[in-house]
């Protein structure tokens, strides 16, 4: 049994206590917490902390197996320059993808994230995710733009889940994004995931170049398909309307859904998602430093707070991003946003991605009968309630 204390306990519910005393047990689970009213008597049996103590951080959406492109993709080139980029680059020693995907995967440990909605297009890093103390729901993407190629991309997807499953491994088969992926295929993934009733993903609004791939058929995102990918455009029939709109209701309505980046969301999608789904079941995965690093762009996060959406953290890959640390996109979601509150942030980066990924029963606040993890954060404005610049997260748990 173990006691821990520091000056304040954010619990991730938006509950905060002032020199509380969270008691462990020897496995992590919590067995009580007391709210000492900001009075902490002297104990031998007490550890106590400078600075706060928050749940662990979930991780909301990552590609682990894209960690040995780190350092290698210029900043700020767009988004198309990007994909024609990860294309060129991603294929590589699968040793050497592996041992990067294990140093990743320690990286994020450290940086107190004990869970991940991973992403995966092949089993690569699937090894380091085994041997991980970091709990992975991996989101087998399908990519197939061409109607011809959607068996087997279906196919693919399915063996390497199985894979992924005789490992220990939890996951569900999604779409990677509007651009890649042929009708024939959305519906085989739709039929997968009202089989299996798991939480899917797929990358939305991350480029304006989807939407003229879907409005007119034209534009850079075609050129890309064309050139870089070798892929025959003319089996595309556009359908006048947005990316979103085209391919949102070909997405089973029930399943837990996390849209990734949603960078060029306006008023008007969030009202259409409205109408197509609930939006109890979704969630808005946001990921400011991936978005910063590709495109120098920031969603527009106050249209999501001032619709009250369901708002989770991720940190892409390191091949999009300098870091894998969900505190450090919380530093910029604050720098962006200086009137949001360290409780909401705190929020997303918890009990959200865990609701999303439905491990709240034992992750993302800290309650009695959880097992959430618990990092100390340092260095913070304690009577703001704010992060510095130069706030620090270890694990204690």
């Amino acid at each position: 049994m173990r006691k821990i204390s520091a000056h304040l306990i954010l619990d991730g519910r938006g509950n905060c206590y002032s020199k509380g005393i969270v008691t462990l047990d020897s496995d992590g689970t919590i067995l009580s917490i007391e709210d000492t009213g900001g009075v902490l008597r002297e104990s031998a049996e007490v550890e106590f902390f400078s600075g706060m103590l928050v749940p662990g951080f979930v991780n909301a959406h990552c590609h682990l197996e894209l960690s040995h492109m780190h350092n290698t993709f210029p900043k700020a080139a767009g988004f198309v320059p990007f994909l024609k980029k990860v294309v060129e680059s991603r294929a590589g020693d699968p040793k050497s993808i592996a041992e990067a995907s294990e140093k990743a995967d320690i990286l994020m440990y450290k940086n107190g994230i004990v869970a991940v909605g991973d992403i995966a297009n092949g089993p690569t890093a699937f090894e380091a995710k085994k041997n991980s103390r970091i709990h992975y729901f991996t989101f087998l993407e399908t990519l197939g733009f061409n109607p011809e190629r959607s068996g087997k991309a279906f196919d693919w997807a399915q063996n390497c889940l199985k894979q992924a499953e005789s490992m220990g491994l939890k996951g569900s088969i999604v779409p990677h994004a509007p651009y890649s992926v042929s009708v024939q295929l959305f519906n085989a993934v739709a039929a997968e995931a009202m089989r299996s009733g798991l939480p899917i993903s797929i990358h939305s609004q991350e480029s304006l170049d989807e939407d003229d791939l879907y409005r007119t058929g034209s534009g850079d995102m075609v050129i890309h398909l064309r050139e870089n990918l070798g892929i025959d455009t003319s089996v595309f029939d556009h359908t006048g309307e947005s990316a979103l709109r085209s391919v949102l209701k070909l997405l089973p309505p029930k399943n837990n859904l996390l849209l990734v980046h949603n960078l060029h969301t306006k008023q008007s999608d969030l009202d259409y998602i409205a109408t197509v789904r609930k939006l109890s079941d979704t969630w808005f995965v946001l990921c400011p430093g991936s978005n910063l690093y590709i495109q120098n762009q920031l969603p527009d996060i106050d249209l999501f707070r001032r619709n009250r959406l369901q708002i989770c953290l991720g940190t892409d890959s390191l091949a999009s991003n300098h870091q894998l640390s969900i505190l450090e996109e919380m530093k910029i979601i604050q720098h962006a946003c200086p009137s949001i509150t360290l409780d909401e942030l705190l929020g997303w980066a918890t009990i959200h991605g865990a609701n999303a990924l439905e491990i709240s029963d034992w992750a993302g606040s800290i309650e009695v009968g959880k097992r959430p993890g618990i990092n100390i954060l340092t260095n913070v404005d304690l009577s703001e309630r704010k992060l510095f610049p130069g706030t620090r997260v270890k694990k204690i748990c």
